[in-house]
């Protein structure tokens, strides 16, 4: 299992790394020194046991209904949003970007993602207690796949323990703020059982 959480935090890195170079590639400026550091996709892969399975984590279908869930709540909203459902370990089983949703709202939900894993508490609860905790709020700038805490991001629990999360993000350029949270709670709600 560590050797699998391992894996799973290497290709987390290294997505968000080509996320940024392709970012830079775009914006026309030059690769960054953390960019440096971390390895890339092909070296991720090539260091990768072949038929590495992904850890415990929801099924594709569940995950794929529930993240149509939270995204069509969240369009019932006005808003336009990402939903990320990944295992328990962090790494993506599905990522809807629904119509007019940013680029950046897919980037924003791996973080969430990545504070929950971290944390093993919704990312709201994190970036709640981080006000009163500086050393919170360093902790997670200096982690490369989180930057800034942020809400809407949820563990799935199944008999006390986490099996996956749900990441919702892009709702609050276009709604109240709570709407991510709001819709995750969707997603969440389909995967631990209920309706």
């Amino acid at each position: 299992m560590k050797g699998l959480l391992s894996l799973a935090a290497v290709a987390l890195v290294a997505g968000a790394a080509a996320s940024q170079s392709a970012l830079n590639t775009a914006q026309g400026s030059s690769a960054t020194t953390s960019e440096s550091s971390v390895p890339s996709l092909a070296a991720t892969i090539a260091a990768m046991p072949k038929n590495l399975p992904r850890a415990k984590g929801p099924g594709l279908l569940a995950a794929i209904e529930a993240a149509k869930a939270a995204q069509q709540a969240c369009v019932a909203k006005g808003v336009k949003v990402s939903v990320l459902v990944a295992d328990s370990v962090g790494a993506p089983v599905v990522l809807l970007s629904g119509d007019g949703a940013g680029v950046r709202s897919q980037l924003i939900a791996r973080t969430k993602v990545a504070i929950v894993v971290r944390y093993k508490i919704p990312s709201g609860d994190v970036a709640a207690k981080a006000q009163t905790d500086p050393g919170l709020t360093a902790e997670a700038a200096a982690d490369p796949n989180i930057g800034v805490l942020r809400g809407g991001g949820f563990p799935v629990m199944h008999g006390g323990e986490m099996v996956g999360v749900v990441a919702v993000s892009g709702a609050s350029l276009g709604g109240a703020l709570g709407l991510d949270e709001e819709c995750a709670q969707v997603a969440v709600k389909r995967l631990e059982g209920g309706k």
